[in-house]
Order: structure tokens, then sequence, then C-alpha cells
């Protein structure tokens, strides 16, 4: 019996440990992330007259596919390309790539052949006993836009010019441009349009060589229309960059 109690006593002694548990398993390393694609776009010369070349230069990387419009469609990665736009325009080149896309932007002012000097007669320009405002008035003309556009259109280049010419002739005069809409669109977007209508007379008024300095710009957006009917003449006038004398 005492032999029999022993064995069992030993044998509780020696009883198994458990086994410790495997490793979890190796935790695969996050994917690197693709690149984000790069693009510069250039145009040189920046301002022409009517019907000359602009060569627009381009780079991109890590980029699979590249865009350029208006016009040029899917281009090389890297290149350039001569272009002969009829009226000034913007420019925008898109690279994609597997990191996302990526675009830049260039603007190309296009200036109309100058008009002829009698175009604008001298007893026009500064005629007897007319003030500083009537003289504004009948020679800095509104300038209008395209549909959602910004860029200075072909046929109102010439009109633009002729402001050009009558506030290089009266160089005290400071004055405001004013970006009009129509009312279609949010009043922030059209806010943001009529800004950018502004400043893009305002650039080609300093590259005819009026000094910044007398600009001032400022953008109403659908504020201020100059006619309220649902007509698209009515809303071709409100899309409008309009001049003012400032005091």
């Amino acid at each position: 019996m005492f032999l029999l109690l022993g064995a069992l006593f030993l044998t509780a002694c020696h009883k198994k440990t458990a086994a410790p548990p495997p490793p979890p398993p190796p935790v695969a390393a996050a994917p690197v992330p693709a690149p984000l694609p790069t693009i510069t776009l250039s145009a040189t010369p920046a301002t022409v007259e009517a019907g000359s070349a602009v060569t627009l230069r381009w780079e991109a990387r890590n980029a699979g596919t590249v865009r350029i419009e208006p016009g040029l469609g899917e281009v090389a990665v890297t290149g350039n390309r001569a272009v002969n736009p009829g009226s000034s325009v913007t420019y925008t080149a898109t690279a994609i790539g597997p990191g996302g896309t990526a675009t830049d932007t260039a603007r190309i002012t296009v200036n109309a052949a100058a008009p002829p000097a009698e175009r604008i007669p001298d007893a026009r320009i500064n005629p007897p006993n007319a003030s500083l405002e009537t003289l504004f008035g009948q020679n800095v003309q509104t300038i209008l836009f395209d549909y959602d556009k910004a860029e200075i259109r072909g046929d109102q280049v010439s009109k633009l010019q002729g402001n050009a010419a009558w506030l290089k002739q009266n160089s005290s005069v400071r004055f405001t441009v004013e970006g009009h809409c129509d009312e279609k669109g949010s009043q922030e977007y059209n806010l943001a349009l009529g800004d950018r209508r502004a400043a893009a007379v305002k650039e080609f008024l300093v590259q005819q060589g009026i000094p910044e300095s007398r600009i001032n710009a400022i953008s109403y957006g659908e504020e201020r229309p100059v006619c309220r009917d649902e007509t698209e003449d009515c809303m071709q006038r409100n899309r409008r960059a309009e001049f003012t004398l400032n005091p």
C-alpha cells in the first residue's frame, strides 16, 4: 500500500507543464505609396502679336500621361510645341501618374494689330471744354467676356488697346477695373470669376505700358447687372469688365 501511494505521489509531482503558445505571424510591411506627379509648363514669349508663334515647354515627373488643353491633347511626358493662338488663352497641362494628378498653367496674351492712329481723332481724345469724367466715359470702353470665362476675347483686344492708348495720353488718370458676371452660378463663384476678369484686364493694360499703380481691380460678381432680362443678350452684357474713374 505504501509503495502504491508513493508512486502516485511521484507521478503528481512530475506533471507535465503546458506548451507555450506559438508566436504571432509576422506583420506585413505597409506598401510604399506611389510618388505624386509634378509638371511645369511655360510659354515663350508670353505676349505676342496676332499671328506670331509661341513655344510651349513642359516637363513631368512620376507621370505616365500628360495632356495639354486647349487643342494639344495627349503629349509626351517632356517636350515642346509651337502654337499660334488667335487670341489670348491659358494653356493647362495635366500630369497623371500612379500617385495622382498635377497641373500647371501658362497664359499667352495675344495683341491684335495696332489700330490706325485716325481711329481716335484728336478732337475726340481731348475735345475742348469737356470734363475728365466725360472724356473717360467716351474713350474707355467696357470689355465683354464669354460665359464662365476670364480670357480676353479676340474681338475685345482692339477695344482694350484703344483704352490703353487714351490712358497713356492721360497719364494722371487713375481708375478701377470692375469684374462683373451674369446671375448663373453661386454668389461665391461669381465673385471669384469677376475677380479673374478684372485681373485679366489689369494684366493686359500693364503689358500695354500702363503703370500698375494707376489701376485698382475689384469684383462685384452678379451684384451690379446692367439689365435683368432672362435673355442671352442681357446676360452677355452682364459678363463684363467695366471702368470707373477714381477721384
